[in-house]
């Protein structure tokens, strides 16, 4: 798919020198710096709902967790 973009001057200039060191095509180089951004913004959402997910349950582990340990202080002071 064709697709026309603005791109500045700079970047356009730096993305045109490394086509040509790495003797691809413009539109390759493009493409490829695209699905890349891609990957990581994709990782990126999944690690979010996950921090999101995560935080959550760790609320409830935490509670959990302080709970045992006044249990354990309470058994270790018996002793």
């Amino acid at each position: 798919m064709k697709v026309a973009i603005s791109v500045p001057d700079p970047v356009f200039d730096a993305a045109e020198r490394l086509a040509k060191q790495r003797a691809v095509p413009r539109s390759r180089l493009f493409t490829e710096a695209l699905e890349q951004y891609l990957a990581k913004r994709g990782s990126e959402a999944v690690t979010e709902r996950l921090n999101a997910v995560y935080a959550v349950e760790r609320s409830g582990v935490e509670q959990a967790m302080t709970q045992v340990e006044r249990g354990l202080r309470f058994v270790l002071a018996l002793q």
